[in-house]
């Protein structure tokens, strides 16, 4: 009977062992850089239909294990784990195509002739979109005003926003149709209506002042919707991209993308931030934290404001611009409404992300997390986060850390903003500015991104600039304040390991171990050997989530 019985569980265990491998795929390739301490490089690893990763190891040694898979040989290639944008706007970029890109547009004049191009595809009447001007690229650097466009368009709404996303142009039938009086000396609640000698609005609208132009605007239909938030991840598999945290997504924006998922429609991750103290976070509060069964979905996140940008001078400071006397810039949302919803956040058991740029903006945020989070803040597993952290007082540096709160940064904006960011800070401000080296060795953890499209999508992009600290043509020699630099493996951790921790997922991807999911790239080169001003270069040959490609280079996008 023993024996009967012994025979039985031993064919049981070859049936079982060989549909495994069976259903296994075992993909190899030069070298697997794992981002898993335990185990930091590999050849090859194996996963099983369902995307779940069975084992990491030698070539041989796998194939071996499993001689019966599917298998999958990258030759020279180098695999990482999947890169993820820890800070993005995926409706925003998806959108973006849809409308006037005035993106690198050197003058105002080359900004008016590209809308006069796109105009011609419009009906009449229709609103003219565009997006991605920037003043600071102009040989004027000012702000332009509505009589720019009015010429070109005397009666056609135009309707602009700034490359940061924290500015808006509009030209008089734009604000026309906003129907609300726009003079005297009034200004709306965490925003700015730039007035003129005369008190009359100018045309631009800085923050929350935005909102009286976007309310005018005819409404996106849901297909809309959708199909932007399509073409957002689809440019972000394209690029390397296996999961995107999207900071600042409402209630309609969550149930497009509830429905794309239900069809199976999201090719990545996407951590989706509820848009302020809104409909999102209502539904958290009452529903709470939500996860698609697919895994690639979830809500556990409120993205608060704390101020503006400092291209467009609306971060808030402690001190005075030092190029425009007066101006230091403005907070979005009042320290009493932040702490409110701070405290809502906390009692629904929902993580805090908060933008904050400028110095003050940083410290009202610190101050804030400290009073919700009290004395036992570095014993709790909260993960709260300063979304941007771009500009701390030095005595504000340490804070991130000693309150265990997440520096959500993006290598790329210092790289953009560093031909006037120092005009905006002056001399001693901006040491403490982008100070992703300061704030690592801290203590604090980095969770890298992009903000795209404020930024490119392009994640080589953000690792070549943590590395580096210069432009395209490797200027300024040796990086801008170089003592700020990260090395190419910190860079990689914080699109990786870090950001995955940012967003509760380190025990599901962020690096490549058994028993998390296979999602990783394959670059041509390898990213920890090459020199760092070759990051931007390196040749992206596929992405891969749940072990599927949902990327190849060569082959249509998926």
């Amino acid at each position: 009977m023993r024996a009967k019985q012994g025979l039985g569980l031993l064919l049981g265990a070859i049936c079982c062992a060989a549909t495994s491998a069976y259903a296994a795929t075992v993909v190899t390739a030069a070298r697997v850089h794992t981002l898993d301490p335990a185990q930091p490089r590999a050849q090859a690893l194996a996963f099983d239909d369902d995307g779940k990763i069975l084992a990491i190891g030698g070539r041989d040694e796998l194939l071996q294990r499993y001689a019966d898979a599917k298998r999958l040989d990258l030759g020279a290639a180098t695999i990482v784990p999947g890169l993820i944008d820890a800070h993005a706007h995926v409706f925003e970029l998806g959108i973006n195509q849809l409308q006037a890109d005035l993106t690198g547009a050197r003058s105002k004049a080359e900004a008016v002739q590209r809308l006069r191009d796109y105009a011609r595809t419009l009906p009449a009447g229709q609103w003219l979109i565009g997006h991605g001007w920037d003043q600071n690229d102009w040989a004027d650097a000012r702000f332009p005003e509505a009589a720019d466009l009015d010429a070109a368009f005397p009666d056609r709404p135009v309707w602009l926003q700034r490359v940061d996303g924290h500015a808006g142009w509009a030209n008089s039938a734009a604000m026309r149709a906003a129907g609300r009086e726009l003079g005297g000396d009034w200004q709306p609640d965490g925003g700015r209506i730039v007035r003129g000698e005369d008190g009359r609005a100018s045309g631009i609208f800085i923050d929350d002042a935005m909102f009286l132009v976007e309310r005018a605007r005819p409404p996106l239909q849901a297909a809309a919707v959708e199909q932007a938030l399509s073409l957002g991840m689809q440019a972000a598999v394209r690029h390397g991209l296996t999961g995107v945290h999207d900071a600042g997504v409402d209630l309609n924006t969550l149930r497009a993308y509830q429905r794309l998922a239900e069809r199976k429609q999201l090719p990545l991750r996407i951590t989706a931030f509820a848009a302020g103290d809104g409909d999102a976070l209502e539904t958290l509060c009452r529903d709470g934290l939500y996860q698609h069964p697919s895994g690639r979905l979830k809500m556990r996140t409120v993205k608060l404001y704390a101020d503006g940008a400092l291209g467009s001078r609306g971060a808030a400071l402690l001190q005075d611009y030092s190029d425009e006397r007066g101006n230091r810039g403005l907070l979005r949302m009042s320290p009493e409404a932040m702490a409110k919803a701070i405290a809502k956040a906390e009692r629904c058991g929902v993580q805090v992300a908060t933008h904050a740029i400028g110095d003050r903006g940083n410290r009202e945020v610190l101050d804030l997390y400290a009073q919700a989070l009290g004395e036992d803040a570095a014993k709790r597993d909260h993960r709260w986060r300063i979304e941007h952290a771009q500009i701390l007082a030095p005595q504000d540096l340490p804070r991130l850390a000693a309150l265990h709160a997440i520096a959500s940064m993006q290598p790329t904006h210092a790289t953009s903003d560093m031909p006037w960011a120092e005009d905006r800070l002056g001399p001693v401000r901006i040491d403490g500015a982008y100070a992703w080296r300061q704030l690592r060795d801290s203590g604090a953890r980095l969770a890298l991104g992009s903000d795209f499209p404020v930024e490119s999508v392009d994640p080589r992009l953000g690792l070549f600039a943590a590395a580096t600290r210069t432009d395209a043509a490797g200027k300024p020699l040796g990086g801008w304040h170089p003592q700020e630099k990260l090395t190419a493996y910190e860079a990689l951790r914080g699109f990786t390991l870090d950001a995955a921790y940012a967003g509760f997922a380190e025990n599901e991807v962020g690096s490549l171990a058994v028993g998390k999911r296979a999602d990783f790239v394959v670059f041509e080169q390898d990213p920890l050997a090459v020199e760092p001003q070759r990051l931007r270069e390196l040749t992206l040959l596929g992405t891969y989530v749940d072990g599927a490609p949902v990327w190849q280079r060569g082959a249509s996008d998926r």
